[in-house]
């Protein structure tokens, strides 16, 4: 069970359980959840890993792992252990299919100042990956060595640099058993030697163990930001796969509207079904960058919502239907949501959807400082509809992954003011300002932006600015907009993304999709 909480989440509920004089035992042999499931747990996953190409990835592991190195020694470590999948993914050049979704691994990986291993089931690994560890400097291990390997960094005296955010409780708590066993037996001996001849030994960092809490530093971990911060490559690979996603889009809409047109009875999830479709005949598509939400009516308030066939509604034409989804691409990972109307949609809708666009149109032009956090932008994409008294119950912006996870930190752009990191340049957020009226209809249009830097008359204080770059090239129905709530320019933006839309996306159609993108990108 110690692997399925976080080193922090295990100490918050320790504490919470003594204030009821109650103790929280740590069991490392036994998964009780396993026990109930016997038998009919299913077997691990066995897919085979497979190397992210440099063509994608533009920095080379050698180069990657020498980073991380330079953070321990800044820090005065002599090891990292990463166990965030993405993190080993991203820092290997691999990618893998353990999880849906997401093309990651199950594995570990510690680094340490001359060595990196790698903890996975060898079966994963082909020859290709395995010349391309080697070649790397990436010695293997099997996964389940991880804990007699932190044994081991404990009995060698290392000081082990351990993210507690997302390390699990069983490598934390073993780590800090293994140093206080050491120490013990460390006091023995040299009891037993003497002080003197004690003395001749060289002194290692294990002299100054005095326990694990001690001799461990837990702190973010060094690849959170630096995977975050993408390179020329990862940008060009998710601009590339954002525009193949628009072209499906593009095909997608056009079917459904013929079909809405024609009355054929489709169900949210064969909506869904047939996005799929279009998504998979597009070069490089390897997956669903998350379960899509297609909720109709009433359904497309519930935030999170997920169609199955038993419960799912129809797709009609008398109110909104909200599709949030994504993709997974070879060089990139797409996020987008669109809120469409295929009859005539009511004055009251129309004036959500138009605050909505409103507060997206005012986050995708904000102009802000450098060491600016994500929160201080949150109120731009809320402010229209404040001013009827609406709002959303969600975060405005989450980091995305280049071909990696569609969640990824550490920056968000979201009304919690606890998160301080800043954005930085080549960082990648949504922008996803959303209304839900319960039990009616919901209301969300996101595109995925690039942090980039702008150049400004002036730079008071020597500070830099920076803005945003769109990523997402989908229309956005104009039929849903009140033309009287928007500004010039605010038309202006509508009318110049159209355009962008068109130039971008056009080239990659033909026929009535071409034709639909055409009509649905003419000025307002």
């Amino acid at each position: 069970m110690q692997f399925l909480f976080s080193f922090d989440a295990a100490e918050e509920l320790k504490d919470d359980i003594s204030d009821k004089n109650h103790e929280l035992v740590l069991i490392r042999d036994l998964n009780l959840v396993d026990e109930i499931w016997g038998e009919s747990r299913p077997e691990p996953p066995k897919e085979q890993t497979r190397v992210h190409g440099i063509k994608y990835a533009g920095v080379d592991v050698p180069s990657k792992l020498s980073f991380v190195r330079s953070h321990l020694t800044e820090n005065g470590c002599d090891a990292v252990v990463i166990s965030l999948l993405d993190e080993v993914a991203w820092l290997l050049n691999m990618r893998g299919s353990d999880v849906p979704n997401s093309p990651v691994f199950y594995s570990y990986l510690i680094v340490e100042n001359n060595t990196a291993t790698l903890f996975v089931d060898n079966n994963k690994v082909s020859k290709d990956v395995l010349a391309h560890l080697e070649k790397a400097g990436v010695n293997l291990k099997p996964y389940e060595a991880i804990l007699s390997n932190v044994e081991r960094l404990a009995e060698n005296g290392a000081k082990l640099w351990l993210d507690s955010s997302s390390i699990n409780a069983a490598i934390a708590h073993v780590f800090r058993s293994s140093c206080d066993r050491y120490v013990k037996k460390r006091g023995k001996t040299d009891r037993q030697i003497g002080k003197e001849s004690s003395s001749d030994k060289p002194t290692t960092r294990s002299s100054g163990i005095q326990n694990g809490t001690l001799n461990a530093l837990y702190k973010a971990s060094p690849v959170t930001l630096a995977k975050a911060v993408k390179n020329d490559a990862e940008i060009e690979g998710m601009k590339s796969s954002h525009l193949r996603d628009a072209a499906a889009l593009a095909e997608f809409w056009c079917w459904l509207e013929g079909e809405i047109d024609k009355s054929v009875s489709l169900t949210e999830v064969q909506v869904a079904e047939k996005l799929l479709e279009f998504r998979q005949k597009q070069d490089g598509f390897t997956d669903t960058s998350f379960d899509t939400i297609s909720g109709y009516g009433a359904n497309g308030a519930i935030i999170h919502y997920r169609p199955t066939p038993q419960s799912c509604s129809f797709v009609k034409s008398d109110n909104l239907f909200l599709l949030d989804s994504g993709a997974q691409y070879i060089d990139g990972t797409t996020d987008i949501t669109r809120t469409v109307h295929f009859g005539e949609p009511s004055p009251r809708q129309k004036e959500c959807f138009t605050r909505v666009l409103q507060g997206h149109i005012a986050l995708d032009q904000a102009v802000f400082p450098e060491r600016t956090p994500g929160f201080v932008l949150d109120v731009l994409a809320r402010s229209s509809l404040w001013k009827i008294g609406l709002d959303y119950r969600h975060g405005t912006g989450h980091g995305v992954g280049a071909a990696l996870n569609v969640h990824e930190g550490p920056q968000s752009i979201s009304y919690r003011y606890g998160n301080l990191t800043a954005l930085q340049k080549g960082m990648i957020v949504s922008n996803e300002p959303g209304y839900y009226e319960d039990n009616s209809f919901g209301i969300r249009i996101e595109n995925l932006l690039l942090v980039k830097e702008v150049n400004l008359p002036n730079s008071f204080g020597g500070v830099s600015y920076l803005g945003f770059e769109k990523l997402t090239f989908v229309p956005i129905q104009s039929k849903l907009m009140s033309l009287s709530l928007l500004s010039p320019s605010e038309i202006n933006w509508i009318n110049e993304y159209h355009e962008e839309v068109w130039e971008k996306v056009s080239p990659l159609l033909n026929g009535h999709s071409r034709d639909w993108l055409w009509k649905n990108t003419r000025p307002l």
